[in-house]
């Protein structure tokens, strides 16, 4: 089947972003010279480890969600009960992030210790069908199981980013001075523009082609295409009339990209266009006989 040679094929890129990365991080260390190479290479492994136990936690917090509370949101509740049930998954932990814009992502180390948060738009400004046709997206990213990495993935890229912040700090206050270490001061300028850049590229690389399986295993899991297809039309114009303020390495785990779309930024999107995510969309839908549901 398709999807099923997409899904492994997704998951080899996925795994070797996390390689990339790590890699990433023992090259900056490389460049300072020194004693950082192998400061860096054990920073690579805690993180690759905390990612793995505490990645889900980590995401919450960054989006500040908070759990949803017994009795609160019922219908969400019957939706996230059913689509679990069609996914063949467990049911996830469900929270719940105060934003107006509309939105959700998943996040865990695997099915048995996922979560799903979604954002108070989300419930505020979507029509039911919408809201379990996103549902049903982050139920895939569930089932094809990519939820770790693409959170390791996004607290990896941070660090890099935040390391490139430090060393800018350093040159500014004489850290770079040095010319005995490393690379001295060229390595550490090369560092600071080029680390981030690589980092987000390495997301690029694979993040997209996540999310058009997710899209298509969410339409599997729904038994139609049309309700996510829908709910990301709806999602593309309240992002871009209400983004959110998230860490940009954070911003491949929702559903739609949250952040603004304006200069620079648009070019280092980790999400697809959505006007191409809802066209393949539709192009399964229209590939069904009329009448009859998706296998």
């Amino acid at each position: 089947m398709v999807i099923t040679a997409t899904r492994l094929a997704t998951k080899a890129r996925t795994w070797l972003l996390i390689a990339g990365l790590t890699g990433l991080l023992i090259a900056i260390g490389g460049a300072i010279g020194g004693g950082f190479l192998y400061a860096f290479a054990a920073l690579a492994v805690v993180m690759n480890l905390v990612g793995y136990w505490f990645s889900d936690k980590l995401a919450l917090k960054a989006s500040r969600a908070r759990p949803l509370e017994p009795g609160e949101a019922p219908g969400l509740t019957r939706m996230v009960d059913d689509l679990a049930a069609r996914a063949g998954v467990p049911v996830p932990r469900l929270y719940l992030i105060g934003s107006e814009q509309p939105n959700a992502f998943a996040t865990g180390r695997n099915p048995g210790h996922a979560a799903v948060a979604v954002t108070e738009g989300l419930l505020n400004h979507l029509p039911p069908e919408q809201v379990r046709g996103v549902l049903a997206h982050e139920f895939a990213h569930i089932k094809n199981r990519d939820i770790l990495v693409s959170s390791i993935a996004a607290m990896v890229a941070g660090a890099v980013s935040a390391i490139a912040n430090i060393l800018q700090f350093s040159l500014l206050f004489g850290g770079g001075d040095d010319d005995d270490s490393g690379a001295g001061l060229f390595g550490t300028l090369a560092m600071i523009v080029l680390a981030p850049i690589a980092a987000m590229l390495l997301q690029l690389g694979v993040s997209r082609q996540r999310e058009f399986l997710a899209d298509a295993t969410g339409a599997e899991i729904l038994g139609v295409a049309a309700p996510l297809a829908d709910a990301l039309e709806t999602l593309e114009r309240g992002t871009r009339l209400l983004p959110m303020s998230v860490n940009p390495a954070t911003a491949s785990l929702y559903a739609a990209n949250p952040l603004p779309r304006a200069g620079l930024s648009s070019l280092f999107m980790t999400h697809p266009p959505t006007a191409e995510r809802v066209r393949r969309l539709r192009a399964l839908d229209a590939a069904v006989a009329p009448g009859l549901a998706m296998a």
